[in-house]
Order: C-alpha cells, then sequence, then structure tokens
C-alpha cells in the first residue's frame, strides 16, 4: 500500500517540506484545491523532489475546460518527468455555477467526457492523431502545430477521479487511472457500493484492476494526551457532521441506517447550527467513519480495515497534530 500525505498550500514552505517527505520515504504529496491554486505547489515540489509522485487531490474540474487541464497535465508531467498525478472532483452544483460562474449537469456524463476529451488532446500531442473530438458538453476540433507540444516524454499523466456516488465511481472505473474516495466513507461503503461500481466501470472500459488505484484518506482520531483525544474527536464529529449535512453523500448515511441524521444535519447546516451538528454524532458513527486510537495502534487498525482493498492511503486529521505523529504512523505502515 503506497502512503500519501499533503503539501502545505504557503508556497514559501512548499520545496522544503517536500524535500523532507521525498527524503523521508513517503510515496505521494498530495495538494487540494480550497482557498489557493492546486498546480502550483506540485511545481515547486517538482523542483525539489526526485522520486515521490506528486498530485492534485482535487483539482476542481469544472471550474476548467479539458483543454487547459490537458496543457496543465502535460507540463507538469514533464517537469516532474513522469511522477504527476492529475486528480480531479467535479465539486457541487452551487460552486461550480456561482463560485467559479461555469455550466453544470449531468455530472458524471460530463466528466466522462471530460477525461475522454483530455486523452484525444493528449494521443494529438503524443501520437500524432487527428484532434477530432466530438461531445455532447465539449467539443474539441482545432489543433495546428503553433499550438501543439508534441510527443511528451513521459507520457500521459495518470488520471485519478473523486467519486462517491455510484455513477462517478463507475466513470472511474471506466476512463480513469485511479479513485480518490472522499474521507466521508467507510469500510462497509467501499466494499458494498464502490467496489461494485468500479467493477462495472472496468468491465464497460475494459480495464483491468491491477493497472488502478484505489486511493482514500482515512480519518483518523488520536493523540497522546487525554486533552488531545478530546480535541481529535470534537474535531472529526464536526467535520462528519459537516459532509453529512450535504445530500450528495446522503447514500453513505442510508447504507447504515442513518438517513434520518442526513436530514437533520442538512436542516441544522442552513441554520448555521455548526456546534450542534457535531453533538449529533456518537461515538458508534465516529468509529464508523474514523479509525480510532493510540499513534502505536493506528497502522494495525488501518491495515485491517483497508489492508486487502485500498492501493493508496493518507490520514485525515482535520485538527492540529503533530506532523512528526504522521511520521511515525508511516513508518509502522511500512514496516507492518
Amino acid at each position: 500500500m503506497k502512503i500519501d500525505t499533503g503539501l502545505p498550500m504557503d508556497l514559501t514552505k512548499v520545496a522544503d517540506r517536500a524535500r523532507t517527505l521525498d527524503e523521508e520515504g513517503w510515496d505521494g504529496a498530495l495538494t487540494a484545491e480550497t482557498a489557493h491554486d492546486p498546480f502550483l505547489p506540485v511545481l515547486l515540489a517538482a523542483q525539489a523532489t526526485e522520486r515521490i509522485e506528486l498530485g492534485t487531490g482535487i483539482a476542481v474540474a469544472f471550474a476548467r475546460n479539458p483543454m487547459t487541464l490537458a496543457n496543465i497535465g502535460y507540463d507538469l508531467q514533464q517537469f516532474s518527468e513522469g511522477r504527476f498525478i492529475l486528480g480531479l472532483g467535479s465539486q457541487i452544483r452551487a460552486h461550480i455555477e456561482r463560485r467559479f460562474s461555469m455550466p453544470w449537469s449531468s455530472p458524471a456524463a460530463r466528466m466522462r467526457e471530460f477525461i475522454l476529451a483530455m486523452r484525444a488532446i493528449w494521443a494529438s500531442w503524443n501520437d500524432g492523431e487527428k484532434l477530432d473530438f466530438r461531445g455532447e458538453f465539449y467539443q474539441h476540433t482545432l489543433m495546428t502545430p503553433f499550438f501543439n507540444p508534441g510527443p511528451n516524454p513521459f507520457g500521459s499523466p495518470k488520471v485519478f477521479l473523486a467519486a462517491v456516488g455510484e455513477k462517478m465511481t463507475q466513470v472511474a472505473g471506466e476512463v480513469g487511472d485511479g479513485i480518490i474516495l472522499h474521507g466521508f466513507t467507510t469500510e462497509r461503503y467501499v466494499r458494498e457500493v464502490t467496489v461494485p461500481a468500479l467493477e462495472c466501470g472496468w468491465a464497460r472500459g475494459g480495464r483491468a484492476r491491477a493497472d488502478f488505484e484505489i486511493s482514500c484518506p482515512t480519518f483518523v482520531v488520536t493523540g497522546t494526551t487525554e486533552e488531545e483525544f478530546v480535541k481529535a474527536r470534537a474535531a472529526t464529529k464536526q467535520q462528519i457532521a459537516f459532509y453529512g449535512s450535504t445530500p450528495a453523500y446522503r447514500g453513505v448515511l442510508e447504507l447504515h441506517g442513518w438517513a434520518d441524521l442526513q436530514t437533520e444535519l442538512n436542516a441544522l447546516s442552513k441554520q448555521g447550527e455548526w456546534v450542534t451538528m457535531g453533538d449529533l454524532i456518537d461515538d458508534e458513527i465516529l468509529g464508523t467513519f474514523a479509525v480510532v486510537g493510540e499513534p502505536e495502534e493506528l497502522a494495525a487498525k488501518l491495515l485491517g480495515r483497508f489492508g486487502d482493498v485500498l492501493d493508496r492511503i493518507s490520514f485525515y486529521a482535520p485538527y492540529q497534530s503533530d506532523p512528526d505523529r504522521w511520521s511515525a504512523v508511516f513508518e509502522a505502515l511500512r514496516s507492518s
């Protein structure tokens, strides 16, 4: 199992942190598109490292178009000497339409076409194929020599797709090289919903499981003192409640018989009752979504839950914690 972690979004800190992660032996370092651009840290990290894979986890696809991301993916793949992973996500309708002022419709079908369009563009550059992509949402039919960078010596980057629902998960299996599961998932949901949907996608796309990676940022609650545990529990419950309030993730709660909780969380979110929302996440729900334990217990618990199904894992800790603690968990996973 590969073990990933995050890159800082403060550009002044990226190079040193990436260099440290590379030297420590981490497998991947990822950025997220929240309050900052997700691609600039990857460029700085690539310049400072030699081995570690670098990627976006995630960049918002529908805030852009296939040509712009094909260019960015090409350049970062070349500059990193083949170590770039283009991780994409759809975001939700409100953000696409109101934050990015971009069109939204049929997200799974649109994402499938988006990725296929990028692959057609890369094929025109790498293999000399005529660019003639004509889809429902995207059309790319013009590529003159002036705008063609030519073959990439490291090929096209891997494309990972963030997915929760069955339709998007099937798309990931059909046209992606990997899937980034949402932190708001459970072992049962992965085994009973995610994997069967991926199998459907692999069959549809003629893909093999061996050529695909399943990645998951896993909620982890830990600490070395009771005070640290209390803070970690509270912060993680708050994050679980926040995600649980989103209608798009209702299916995860429904699988466990907690559909009414999603309705209640959604109503409270509209009232701004964020603290109350966290109080609704009891220890049973917390333990279902998060791995809870002393630092030295975490590696065994993570492997026991996901060791036979995940190819990549990272630690999702929505609270302040000593970075050295995660390095210790990393070492324990490595030696397991």
